[in-house]
């Protein structure tokens, strides 16, 4: 039964992942970093599951949801750094320039 605290961490880090993402809403790095987080927790949690139930689903769910999370996070920083070339700042504040 060691696998509980497996799964506390994995909460633990889910819990912190979504509080960036609510919490923080003056960098948009932060915020890419804090939904990592939480994407990498709940593939943790799959893992956990995985071991625990003797069954690979769980780990074929993982690897879908990294593979998920590189490409977010892939697409994510270019449209940083083009928000960043337009208007020199990467304030998450100013993004409703964006409109305009």
């Amino acid at each position: 039964m060691y696998f509980i605290h497996f799964f506390y961490l994995s909460t633990l880090l889910f819990i912190i992942g979504v509080g960036g993402v609510i919490f923080n809403r003056t960098n948009i790095v932060v915020v890419l970093m804090s939904l990592e987080l939480a994407l990498l927790s709940v593939s943790l949690n799959f893992i956990i599951f995985s071991v625990c139930l003797d069954d690979l689903t769980g780990q074929i769910f993982a690897i879908f949801i990294l593979v998920i999370a590189a490409c977010e996070s892939s697409i994510g920083l270019a449209i940083i750094l083009v928000f960043f070339r337009v208007r020199g700042s990467i304030r998450l504040d100013q993004a409703s320039l964006l409109k305009s």
